[in-house]
């Protein structure tokens, strides 16, 4: 707020508050569609795969960025109208427990990003070991190192999180997982194309590694959607920890409110990249709707 306050006066840009109708149907929109997305999953024992299990990771950490927001704001409007004050007690600990579900959110969308990619590459160039390598059991464990590695994470960070210590690997993090990410993803398709013209007078071979490739078409669509919702935020964090005094910087961070909402869009796109590229998924919803009907 104070960094928000000094923008204002340093600055001749505006801030650009994003209507609270708005802000509150996009976040609802986001938690329904995933919640659906987990509840197809559940339901149908043909999507009780590795795979499916990795979206439903990313699902639940699109969830609870929107519920961050959601959470966020309804405490802002709350200390404008009287009912909190901004230093007392319980709301500092009420800020940290947002803090810790935003950094939550960031870094279980992030390992779940990388458990699809790992898994999409294993799919595709050891296709014949795949249920070999990537057991049911393997995926759960993988899946709880994960969210027990963020959850740690993320209380550590958010109760240091004026020290530079503790921001400066948190905001390094980000980056890096993405460009290890990046690096798999050239890895993987410089690979698809050269195994495709060693089998491509296998028609059956083909046809399953089209298949494997849709997968991998579709994880850098989530990791596009991903960096585009995701990016402009943590760059505020970095601007208002380093730069918080340099016009440009207060310039940028007046569109906070704008960030914000990206990260709620991702958590709505991401079901309908789901819903639009998985046959499987597809099939589901039309069946649970129909049973609701």
């Amino acid at each position: 707020e104070n960094i928000s306050d000094f923008s204002l006066n340093v600055t001749d840009c505006t801030q650009v508050v994003v209507p609270e109708e708005v802000f509150f149907t996009v976040a609802a929109a986001g938690i329904l569609e995933n919640l659906l997305v987990l509840v197809a999953v559940i339901r149908n024992k043909n999507l009780h795969l590795p795979m499916y299990f990795f979206i439903c990771s990313l699902a639940i950490s699109d969830m609870l960025g929107s519920l961050y927001k959601t959470l966020e704001n309804i405490f802002i409007i709350l200390c404008k109208m009287g009912y909190l004050t901004r230093r007392g007690d319980f709301e500092k600990k009420l800020d940290d427990a947002m803090d810790s579900m935003f950094i939550l959110s960031l870094l279980g969308s992030i390992f779940s990003l990388l458990a699809i990619a790992a898994d999409r590459y294993i799919t595709i160039f050891y296709a014949l070991r795949y249920h070999n390598i990537m057991t049911l059991r393997r995926a759960l464990i993988i899946l709880a190192i994960i969210w027990t590695f963020c959850a740690g994470s993320s209380i550590a960070i958010a109760l240091f999180s004026y020290e530079a210590a503790t921001v400066i690997p948190f905001t390094i993090l980000f980056p890096l997982m993405m460009f290890f990410i990046l690096c798999l993803y050239v890895h993987m398709f410089l690979l698809a194309r050269s195994h495709a013209k060693k089998i491509a007078s296998l028609p059956t071979s083909t046809v399953h590694q089209r298949t494997n490739m849709k997968g991998a078409i579709t994880l850098t669509i989530f990791l596009g959607v991903f960096l585009c919702c995701w990016a402009p935020f943590v760059l505020h964090i970095l601007l208002a920890r380093f730069c918080p005094h340099n016009p440009y910087c207060a310039c940028y961070m007046s569109i906070f409110h704008v960030n914000g909402t990206l990260i709620m869009c991702n958590a709505i796109i991401d079901p309908m990249i789901f819903a639009f590229r998985s046959p499987e998924l597809r099939s589901t919803f039309k069946k649970m709707f129909c049973c609701a009907r």
